[in-house]
């Protein structure tokens, strides 16, 4: 059952209570590169996000926001490192939410300054720790950084802004020890009903970020933990999107897009479907209609094994066949597969 939470909004997402988990990505151009960022942002929105942030390092990225809002479709969130003016700048011009750390600002006042603009602008504000920022006070007692210092520091960082009467707020604790991000997750949700942002930082490449990722977030999203998440990649930012959409559809949390089964390859297997599948992956990609797709690489694991697909490949030898709910179609050429395919679901 999925942890009950507050609710709260970026732009016109709602995250936490019964919204659906929303997926975030971030850009990596420098946001006052206007046709770059706009560019990247279209490209995430293509492959399913929800929400998007992007760096605010100096009043010409805050200047940007307009522009890039008039010509995006999906809400924004400044990333704010320290400087407290950065903040009321990215407010000022229009972000849609704010990530930024009270504890790392400096005197009250200045935190004050910025609760009371976002309180205007009606914005909410995510804060959060990671196993790099743990504060030095809770590393003492806790003797270093660990589960108890991560929940702690975290939790200073919501009080700072409760105490200014500010509750609009999401919180994520992100560590690169997966064990560690998932028990601090547990915890923190234990204790509070903020909604919390999921991920793990630092995860590394597409191959290892990807295991890492899954393993950490699918844990505590198959707790009912987590109202929002990202998949970090050191890799194109559209890759953690398609990464975060298979997370959430593999659990049950999201329906749209194709689900593509294949199997594993063997000595039975007479077409190449490496390639096959890859090139179905990449045609599939921008599907909505929730379909369940097989490519199977021969008649063993064909209609039958994959029976309840909608519709499905199964590989002969140079050529292959075509099915639907166990039920076959049409016999084609191998060259011809996917493109037979692809009629076929046209005429569904």
């Amino acid at each position: 059952m999925r942890r009950k939470t507050r609710q709260i909004f970026v732009g016109d997402v709602a995250i936490g209570g019964d919204a659906p988990i929303s997926i975030q990505s971030m850009t990596n151009t420098k946001t006052s590169d206007l046709e770059g960022t706009v560019k990247q942002i279209l490209a995430l929105e293509e492959a399913g996000c929800d929400i998007v942030r992007f760096a605010v390092n100096s009043e010409e990225d805050a200047k940007t926001i307009p522009e890039i809002k008039k010509r995006i479709h999906i809400p924004t969130i400044a990333d704010i490192q320290f400087n407290y003016q950065l903040a009321l700048y990215a407010i000022e011009y229009g972000a849609d939410g704010l990530r930024i750390n009270p504890g790392n600002i400096g005197e009250k006042w200045k935190v004050k300054e910025v609760v009371d603009a976002a309180k205007e602008a009606g914005i909410s504000i995510r804060v959060g720790v990671n196993s790099g920022s743990v504060h030095q006070e809770y590393i003492e007692k806790y003797h270093g950084v660990n589960v108890d210092s991560l929940c702690y520091s975290a939790l200073d960082e919501v009080r700072i802004l409760e105490s200014l009467g500010f509750s609009d707020i999401k919180v994520s604790i992100k560590s690169s020890d997966v064990n560690q991000s998932i028990e601090v997750n547990r915890k923190f949700a234990s204790m509070t009903d903020y909604p919390l942002h999921l991920g793990i930082t630092e995860a590394g490449n597409k191959e290892q970020g990807l295991i890492k990722s899954s393993v950490g977030i699918g844990s505590l999203l198959h707790d009912g933990i987590g109202d929002t998440i990202r998949i970090s990649l050191t890799d194109d930012p559209c890759r953690e999107v398609e990464a975060g959409k298979i997370l959430l559809r593999t659990l049950g949390l999201r329906k749209e897009g194709v689900e593509i089964i294949s199997c594993p390859t063997c000595a039975r297997t007479d077409i190449d479907l490496i390639p096959l599948v890859n090139e179905a992956q990449e045609a599939f990609k921008s599907y909505k209609k929730p379909l369940k797709i097989a490519i199977m690489g021969c008649p063993v694991n064909g209609p039958g094994e994959a029976k309840e697909a909608d519709f499905g490949i199964s590989g002969g030898k140079g050529k292959g066949i075509i099915f639907s709910k166990g039920k076959i179609i049409r016999t084609v050429e191998e060259e011809n597969l996917l493109k037979a395919l692809l009629e076929e679901m046209e005429r569904y």
